[in-house]
């Protein structure tokens, strides 16, 4: 893989039948490995994001390595700590022919990049806290566990999102 030549860029429309084919390769991944997984995922507030420049897309060349949101505010998950200062990283789906392949890493850096231009001071994610080993991938490019807490019911998160029991990381720019 080019690292000169990986980009990252807004998804489209276009971009939709692939979008939804990483999520169902995700979800089918979870479950064979024995992991969380989601329950289906929100095409509504997919196309909501993309509609609104939210949902990215990391590429190099013609391949599409992965897909993630932003958000910068998260009170259904963060509570109280959603301080508005913070770009929050959600939904980072590597697509299976490029695992390995450090595609976490180079998101990770695109998202200092931008929130260090947006004058923020915290790049924050959650996760499921019984995936302890996601947990420490993420500790590994420099995230720290603020918390544990249950996300919320509340119709604006995505319906796979609500009612999940996740653990609060943070990397402070």
């Amino acid at each position: 893989m080019d690292t000169l030549q990986t980009r990252i860029v807004n998804t489209t429309d276009a971009d939709k039948p692939l979008i939804y084919w990483l999520f169902d390769q995700a979800i089918s991944y979870q479950q064979k490995n024995g992991f969380p997984a989601w329950k289906g995922y929100d095409k509504d507030a997919l196309q909501a994001e993309i509609a609104h420049h939210l949902q990215y897309k990391i590429i190099n060349g013609p391949n599409i390595l992965g897909v993630f949101s932003i958000s910068y505010t998260d009170p259904g998950t963060w509570g109280e700590r959603d301080s508005g200062n913070a770009l929050f990283l959600h939904r980072t789906i590597t697509n299976p022919s490029f695992k390995g392949q450090k595609v976490f890493e180079k998101i990770r850096d695109w998202a200092i990049r931008f929130a260090k231009e947006q004058g923020l001071g915290y790049i924050r994610m959650d996760t499921w806290t019984d995936n302890p080993q996601l947990i420490a991938y993420y500790q590994s490019y420099g995230f720290r566990v603020v918390a544990e807490r249950t996300t919320s019911n509340a119709p604006d998160l995505p319906e796979q999102n609500r009612n999940l029991n996740v653990t609060l990381l943070e990397m402070p720019l």
